[in-house]
């Protein structure tokens, strides 16, 4: 069996490991024309070419790994779309659906730390592939694809020109810029060193205020991940213009690493997750653009999701945690908007694959053509639903895979009829284990499928329920 090849697992979107450990040239080698032929058997028959696109983040080496995984593919007989630079995840997605390819294999490790990287591999229709896919993947590592009689050829393409103008055909692009221009809206963006760095400014022109644009492969010791402990530097720069400027509608726009998930920050500088930015959406889109359609979201998405849903005259479909699962029920409905709550929301006026920038121009429109504050229309949904809660989420290492099959064989022989004091009314198994309790709140308790980690969500009807709530699961795990 060449080279450790039943030690490479595909997680919820991708293979990720650590660089010259787990993930070298030597594994990629071996991973890249197998995804490829996976790639060929599942759409080739449809498409009718043997075409793959192959795109990079900025994380140390994406260009070389991008460049292996263009020299094995293409000796394996296909031809190859190389990127000429950096390109967020969804713009190879777009491509890869556009240029009418088998599909497209990206290196990115997403909101990992930096001494990670990865290979995602996107499908025909310009998603994730589905986990039949991955898992046939895994199963043909074994096998090493021969070189063909004939090599594919090798071209180059920046995927931002077709990207940026898919984009701008479906938002009111001029009325942001106008906002802008004349001073009724500023525009902060946190790039977080990723792929998303330059994206707003190509749409909507200079007057973006963006942090972090810079290339630093080490992401300041951090990760690029949209969440608050990450944002000091986007936090501060609004909390002094605030302080300068009481004029006008103030939006921060946060990126992950290869710009597939998205946070925001609010004119009084509250961090906003898209467990508040999905109900925002679907009530701008609704209401004001008349799309129509079933929003999608995941078992660990708010309450307040169904509830604006509801409002609009809309149906939801939940599903297990990973865009793949949004993704496959977009290929079979009509959809509106399908998200999640880690900060991936995709369309279905677009590909079935979530889109930070596309998300971002679509907030900034909601902003612009309600005239609201994002933090004040958040509390007007709230209002007009009757409903408030606040969220949060821990992610708690465990000692061992032993101890998370212990407090698995816990969940599953002696299950849980009281959480932090409050009685446990209803339990859903979709993915992991969410227990609604007595007051309207909810915990949900999910294992990763890859290491020693257990993921902890709760909402509740004010900040402290949600933190008593986690403190009493983090003790149980412990």
């Amino acid at each position: 069996m060449p080279v450790a090849a039943n030690s490479i697992k595909f997680g919820t979107d991708g293979w990720r490991g650590v660089i010259a450990d787990e993930f070298t040239f030597e594994r990629l080698a071996l991973v890249a024309p197998v995804a490829a032929k996976v790639l060929l058997n599942t759409y080739g028959e449809k498409v009718g070419n043997r075409k793959i696109v192959v795109g990079y983040d900025r994380r140390f080496m994406s260009e070389d790994f991008a460049a292996k995984v263009a020299e094995v593919v293409s000796a394996a007989g296909f031809d190859i779309l190389l990127s000429e630079t950096y390109a967020p995840t969804p713009a190879f997605s777009w491509a890869a659906k556009q240029q009418n390819a088998l599909g497209a294999l990206v290196i990115t490790a997403s909101h990992n730390p930096g001494k990670y990287s990865g290979l995602k591999v996107k499908s025909a229709f310009g998603g994730s592939v589905p986990p039949e896919v991955t898992k046939e993947i895994e199963k043909l590592l074994g096998e090493e694809v021969p070189p063909a009689d004939k090599p594919g050829k090798i071209e180059y393409f920046n995927p931002w020109y077709s990207y940026c103008a898919e984009l701008e055909s479906k938002v009111d692009i001029a009325k942001i810029r106008d906002a802008i221009a004349s001073g009724k809206l500023t525009v902060f963006v946190d790039a977080m060193h990723g792929a998303a760095a330059g994206g707003l400014a190509r749409l909507l022109g200079e007057g973006v205020r963006e942090i972090n644009s810079d290339r630093d492969p080490t992401f300041e010791g951090g990760a690029p991940e949209p969440l608050p402990k990450y944002l000091s530097r986007l936090l501060q720069n609004m909390k002094n213009h605030r302080q300068q400027s009481a004029t006008g509608l103030t939006v921060g726009l946060v990126f992950d690493g290869d710009c597939d998930r998205i946070a925001a920050v609010d004119g009084e500088v509250n961090f906003l997750s898209s467990q508040i930015l999905i109900p925002i959406l679907i009530d701008h889109l609704t209401k004001r653009r008349k799309f129509a359609g079933e929003i999608v979201k995941t078992v660990s998405g708010s309450d307040l999701i169904p509830r604006v849903a509801a409002l609009n005259n809309l149906s939801v479909f939940e599903t297990p945690v990973g865009y793949k699962y949004i993704a496959d029920r977009m290929l079979e409905a009509r959809v509106l908007l399908g998200g999640e709550e880690s900060g991936g929301i995709g369309y279905g006026n677009h590909i079935p694959e979530r889109d930070a920038l596309l998300s971002a121009l679509y907030v900034l429109e909601a902003v612009v053509e309600s005239g609201l504050d994002l933090g004040d229309y958040y509390r007007q949904l709230q209002s007009q639903t009757d409903f408030n809660s606040a969220y949060d989420r821990i992610d708690l290492p465990l000692a061992s895979m032993e101890v998370r099959s212990r407090l698995l064989e816990q969940l599953q022989t002696q299950p849980l009829t009281e959480i932090a004091g409050k009685s446990v009314i209803d339990c859903q198994t979709i993915d992991g284990y969410k227990f609604r309790l007595e007051d309207k709140s909810w915990l949900m308790i999910r294992f990763s499928g890859t290491e020693p980690v257990l993921r902890l969500y709760c909402e509740a009807p004010t900040l402290e329920k949600v933190h008593q709530t986690l403190a009493w699961a983090k003790e149980w795990a412990e």
